[in-house]
């Protein structure tokens, strides 16, 4: 047997299957998609089987192949669909397919790598067998360090020298003499988590026989046995037990010596939601528009036939209503769903009412839970414990093997894109693999993004069905939105963050118990630092780029590399005292709330408040116990949050979104708008939303505060088509970054006129319907992070296949200087940020 085998280094030259042989006694373990581990060069690595064989690969000397030493899973942690979703995700995404493999597993079997010592017995052997063993080595410890690594088999430097103190110059020489060798071990980065069990043996009547012939004297012995026989035998974990009869562990190992209970070690499962009660929930009858969505949907997955939906329903809509039935019809089918949230902040709530209606059937995945806790809800999904998936962008690549249905919540958020290699777009990615396993897809927003909605029409070649949905489904209207020109209220002497309305919305509510939503997409205390003496700005040394100020902790910070500096009270240039903090954050809000509004309970939620494991809920929860007035915050506090009691949306800065460097800008002010608005007034209270903006002419926020999606999408779509951009041209954005700027301009030029010459070469050779531009080398917005200076050249495209030929051969062209001159080159194909 013969293997494939993608090994562990992300670099282009071993971009591809490597031939390995399998040995005899491997052969019933080796699968696609099984890890193994194989000798590369010098080294041991880690790999993927992507394909195998029964004969050896043509034209190579099988003598010359080199074998599988060991498989590190009995189970093979991925599909075979997975294997060929990575093979598609390389060439789309221009990355090494074993950047796409690795992406697909839990962090703990990411490869860590150890070295070993292993006794050679043909070694050992030759030297115990010599003609002269008057000069073998007469050091006692060696035959007693060679019996201790035979019986193990292997073992670390580190324990051989705990285990025999005292002997490096021993183990130095031995394995000089080869009679040890150290060998290169793929481990992982975590194992199962087992604890110590108590078993007890025989029936409760032989044990009640035994408890009652113990002496007096043996009383502890006899209340873990009465314990026991409480729980009806029930195996209990030992700390729970010597806890709960308040005994030590010596008393449960007298009673396994007298054979009357077992101690085992058992695999503990990582729950992150072991502590949490989730009551059952009944579905809900659905509306005339829900039921429309609901049949066309279930229509498709009887058919067992793919089918992509684009759900556009307004806020409070009930399309998460519209998902839970959906999948409760996928599982009666016998086939598993995935559902994607763009956000941790979005997991409580959908993990409450999806743990609700499923139970145990569904696993939790998100950056946020442990390594561990990770680990194990995978396991569960590989071992078939569990149906349904629930989590963030890669919960997409979930071993399920019977797909029927993936629902990819808030699907224009741009946290779907990976900003690190491989750069996937999970939506692309869900649509890729539902197209290979016949399932359903469907794209739900109260704002779609104009990729998604073009797929819908017949210029974008009507590749997504549209399903909308225009009324809330409890028949409450959509808020009316108050635009106040902030140019105004400074006219008119309010130098507040708050207007006039928007400081009376708040008094009201306060005086009627109701809650608020406040949303600043900026965190920090000040955006930026200035001298009004000289205009002195504190910029981070190693980034081209404001620094944040932090009140609670008096800090200016980086939010690029993490720089940190303390609060400046004088100006470092010119020693003026008149250094003062400009711009707005959510600390400062914050503060201003509590000095305008005495008594008032803000809850703030933003970077620097959740970075602790489950901050997100705890803050969600006390707000949903109405123990705060406000939940103040970035856009996590805009999608997806729903409590009955909020009457009042405030949004303190439209503009934050609107003036970046980004085409996209005008579409996420949109959204945000929109998804924040909505928010409020979802149940029986009617609700208001106040917008702050110094632009509140401009087309998007105008729509937002009108609800009216169709304006929006008519005039972007025209500044769209007339500027060349998505979803009418597609983009691949290359950076290239080096620390010496003379250099970094002439590798850019040089790459940017290789990608045109190429692409000349392509249009003579008559590629039908292919465009390719280049613009730039120019430096990036952000021109300098981490001592790093950045160019960038952005490519516009039609055809999809020859650009991705293009970039990559051109990109190769570079590989010698990437290696020798700390250059580095990053593509993004299809970029969501381009900063």
């Amino acid at each position: 047997m013969y293997a494939q085998v993608i090994v562990d280094v992300p670099a282009r030259p071993t971009d591809r299957p490597f031939d390995y042989e399998v040995p005899l006694e491997l052969e019933a373990c080796v699968e696609v998609g099984s890890r193994v581990e194989v000798p590369f060069g010098p080294r041991v690595l880690q790999g993927f089987v992507v394909g195998v064989s029964a004969e050896a690969p043509a034209g190579i000397d099988r003598s010359k192949l080199r074998t599988v030493r060991r498989v590190l899973d009995m189970t093979p942690p991925l599909t075979p669909e997975l294997v060929e979703l990575a093979r598609w995700m390389s060439g789309k995404y221009l990355c090494p397919e074993i950047a796409a493999l690795q992406v697909m597993v839990p962090g703990a079997l990411k490869a860590k790598y150890d070295k070993v010592v292993v006794l050679r017995e043909d070694v050992w052997r030759r030297r115990e067998e010599a003609a002269q063993p008057e000069l073998l080595p007469t050091d006692p410890v060696r035959a007693e360090l060679a019996d201790w690594l035979r019986a193990r088999g292997e073992a670390t430097a580190e324990a051989l020298l705990e285990r025999f103190p005292g002997s490096a110059s021993l183990l130095k020489s031995m394995l000089a003499e080869g009679v040890l060798e150290e060998r290169q071990r793929v481990q992982d980065r975590m194992s199962v988590k087992t604890a110590l069990t108590v078993f007890p043996c025989g029936t409760e009547a032989e044990l009640r026989e035994a408890a009652s012939a113990l002496p007096a004297r043996f009383q502890k012995q006899k209340d873990v046995l009465d314990a026991l026989l409480a729980e009806g035998l029930r195996p209990q974990r030992l700390t729970e037990l010597l806890h709960a009869v308040g005994v030590t562990s010596s008393v449960v190992k007298s009673l396994e010596a007298k054979g009357l209970v077992e101690l085992r070690d058992v695999e503990v499962q990582r729950d992150p939601y072991a502590k949490r009660d989730f009551a059952r929930t009944q579905p809900l009858p659905l509306t005339e528009e829900q039921s429309h969505v609901y049949e066309a949907v279930c229509g498709t997955l009887a058919d067992g036939r793919h089918e992509v939906f684009l759900l556009q329903g307004v806020t409070g809509s009930g399309k998460t209503e519209v998902y839970l039935q959906s999948i409760q019809r996928c599982l009666e089918l016998g086939k598993e769903a995935i559902v994607l949230v763009p956000e941790i902040s979005l997991t409580p709530q959908m993990v409450q009412r999806f743990k609700g209606r499923f139970g145990d059937d569904v696993a939790v995945l998100h950056s946020r839970l442990s390594h561990g806790e990770r680990y194990d809800e995978w396991r569960r999904i590989v071992r078939k414990e569990v149906r349904v998936v629930i989590g963030a962008r890669s919960a997409i690549f979930a071993p399920f093997t019977k797909l029927g249905l993936i629902i990819i919540d808030e699907e224009h958020e741009s946290s779907y894109k990976q900003e690190e290699s491989p750069k996937y777009h999970a939506r692309d990615v869900a649509i890729r693999r539902a197209e290979a396993a016949g399932a359903a897809v469907v794209l739900g927003s109260a704002t779609p993004s104009l990729e998604s909605v073009f797929a819908t029409t017949r210029e974008g070649g009507r590749k997504f069905r549209l399903l909308e949905m225009h009324t809330r489904a409890l028949g409450r209207p959509l808020p009316p939105v108050q635009l106040v020109d902030m140019r105004e209220e400074l006219k008119n002497g309010n130098r507040s963050m708050f207007s006039g309305a928007l400081h009376k919305a708040i008094e009201e509510r306060l005086h009627k118990k109701e809650q608020i939503v406040l949303l600043l997409n900026r965190r920090g205390y000040a955006t930026f630092v200035m001298c009004r003496s000289c205009g002195y700005v504190a910029g981070c040394p190693h980034c081209d780029i404001a620094l944040t100020y932090h009140q609670n902790s008096r800090t200016l910070r980086c939010h690029y590399c993490g720089y940190a500096e303390r609060e400046k009270s004088q100006c470092p240039d010119c020693q003026s005292e008149h250094i003062r903090h400009f711009g707005t954050g959510t600390q400062r809000v914050e503060e201003e709330l509590v000095k305008l509004f005495p008594g008032i309970r803000v809850i703030r939620m933003d970077v620097d408040t959740t970075s602790e494991k489950g901050s997100h809920e705890k803050w969600l929860t006390m707000f949903g116990e109405k123990k705060a007035d406000v939940l103040l915050g970035t856009q996590m506090v805009a999608k997806g949050l729903d409590f009955p009691d909020v009457t009042l949306v405030g949004v303190i800065a439209a503009d934050t979104v609107l003036n970046l460097p980004d085409f996209r800008a005008g579409e996420r002010t949109f959204q945000l708008l929109t998804q924040v608005a909505g928010r409020a007034g979802r149940h029986t209270l009617p609700g208001e939303v106040i917008v702050q903006t110094y632009t509140p002419e401009h087309y998007s926020i105008a729509a937002a505060a009108g609800h009216d999606y169709a304006a929006f999408l008519e005039t972007e779509l025209e500044h769209r088509r007339a500027n060349g951009y998505p979803p009418y041209a597609r983009l691949i954005n290359i950076t290239l970054s080096h620390e010496e700027v003379p250099r970094l301009m002439r590798i850019s030029d040089a790459l940017a006129q290789r990608l045109k010459e190429q692409a000349l070469a392509a249009r003579q050779s008559g590629e039908d319907g292919f465009t390719f531009d280049v613009l730039g080398p120019v430096a990036a917005p952000i021109a300098r992070i981490k001592d790093r200076y950045r160019f960038r050249c952005m490519v516009k495209y039609r055809g999809d296949a020859v650009a991705s030929r293009i970039v990559r051969r051109s990109v190769a062209a570079f590989e010698e200087q990437m290696a020798k001159e700390k250059l580095q080159i990053s593509v993004d194909v299809d970029p969501q940020l381009l900063m």
